[in-house]
């Protein structure tokens, strides 16, 4: 009878331990495992150059800025459009849920985009050691 009774003492002690982890578990903020998301909504004309729609979610205490580049892909040979912007750390909200912000990019003197032009974007964040995730995709400007 001593094996039974040392035996259920394991048992009981075993399934406190998991109901107790379980507890933990469903305690933990559910956006923990949350990762720093990035996606590109819209991008548009601007007066300065392109502005770009962002939807945007990173981790609390992040030191970052967020950064957008693009490129015009419509034009032949060797003089490229680009455009560039920069939102400062100050501006993020970064508490795991999703915000939309944007971004206007600049455009040097010699660089123009219209209307219908195929773009390439690039989102990425970038704080002192460097970019942390990004995120790329051709869209139009509208």
């Amino acid at each position: 009878m001593k094996s039974s009774r040392i035996r259920r003492r394991l048992v009981g002690t075993a399934a406190a331990a998991v109901l107790a982890g379980a507890g933990v578990l469903v305690a933990a903020p559910a956006a923990v495992a949350k990762a720093n998301l990035l996606a590109i909504d819209k991008v548009a004309l601007h007066d300065i150059g392109l502005k770009v729609k962002v939807t945007y979610s990173c981790d609390t205490g992040m030191n970052h800025q967020l950064v957008a580049n693009a490129v015009n892909l419509n034009q032949p040979g060797h003089d490229v459009s680009i455009a560039a912007g920069t939102l400062k750390k100050e501006k993020l909200v970064c508490d795991y849920s999703d915000h939309t912000t944007q971004v206007i990019m600049r455009a040097p003197v010699a660089s123009h985009f219209a209307k219908g032009d195929k773009v390439k974007v690039t989102v990425f964040y970038f704080d002192d050691e460097g970019f942390s995730y990004a995120h790329a995709e051709k869209v139009s400007v509208v």
